[in-house]
């Protein structure tokens, strides 16, 4: 019975004062946000918001994850995930829902029945900014591993060098993920560009080590099976080394010192192969 008094209290407060609230509650966030959202913008958000947690309140009580905030929670959700994009901290994020309080303080601490009333109010708002800080993190790590595949696209290149000849410049570190990545663009290239050759070149690849050759290996392998010959091209002489050290053999796989011999050697074998082609036909 005294929680319904409470609820009752909150719903005639909150509604009755709406404008007023709302407006301190926009001015304040406003300030928190340093003028980085519109006024018309932001009224918006937080008067949706503002409805929803008086519309939850009146429907149901101060469970904060009951049925009646449901509303509320989704809209809760929505505008964190646009602070994240927007590149708002998660502590702005938070104090959106948080300056309500310091809104609604002056008006419901006044007595003994509206200060009971405030705090469990004020238990509730805490709970919804701890929900806007989940979603926020969940948010981010999205944004940063959607970025992070793009930026595995981008550093994986399948460039055309010559009619019948497309090279793979790697640069950085070689792994699973990202031999993947060269494996899948590299075979659809060929396919593409009906490529006859073609060029790996770790010219950029700080350490070739076993798992680094498991997965040059693999790449080529994958080539291969789709009718194109492969070269390995920058091999230096500290990677020689290495390369003898470990015992890392590459088999039939042609390699060579540069770029510039690896396409040399790439258009020779074109050239034959025309050749032959032209023989065949006679």
């Amino acid at each position: 019975m005294a929680t319904e008094s409470n609820t009752h209290l909150l719903v005639e407060t909150l509604t009755g004062q709406r404008d007023a609230f709302l407006t301190q509650w926009t001015e304040s966030v406003g300030a928190d946000l340093q003028g980085r959202l519109s006024t018309a913008e932001l009224g918006r958000e937080l008067g949706e918001l503002y409805g929803a947690i008086v519309q939850g309140l009146d429907s149901g009580g101060l469970d904060g994850r009951g049925e009646n905030f449901g509303e509320a929670r989704s809209l809760l959700i929505e505008l964190s995930r646009n602070r994240a994009r927007q590149g708002f901290t998660p502590t702005e994020t938070a104090r959106s829902v948080f300056t309500l309080k310091e809104v609604l303080e002056p008006t419901l601490t006044g007595d003994d029945r509206g200060a009971r009333a405030y705090l469990l109010f004020a238990r509730l708002l805490d709970e919804f900014a701890l929900l806007t800080t989940e979603a926020y993190v969940r948010t981010r790590e999205e944004i940063i591993s959607s970025q992070a595949e793009q930026l595995l696209e981008l550093s994986t290149p399948v460039v055309k060098l010559w009619d019948s000849v497309v090279g793979v410049p790697l640069v950085g570190t070689l792994d699973s993920a990202r031999t993947q990545v060269v494996m899948e663009k590299l075979l659809q290239t060929l396919v593409d560009s009906n490529a006859t050759h073609a060029i790996i070149d770790i010219t950029g690849v700080p350490t070739v080590d076993t798992q680094v050759a498991q997965h040059l290996l693999k790449t080529v392998v994958a080539a291969r099976m789709m009718g194109a010959r492969c070269i390995i091209s920058g091999i230096r002489p500290q990677i020689a080394q290495t390369i003898v050290a470990l015992g890392i053999e590459f088999g039939d796989i042609p390699t060579n010192a540069s770029l510039s011999d690896a396409l040399r050697q790439a258009l020779k074998e074109v050239a034959q192969d025309a050749e032959d082609d032209v023989r065949g036909l006679l």
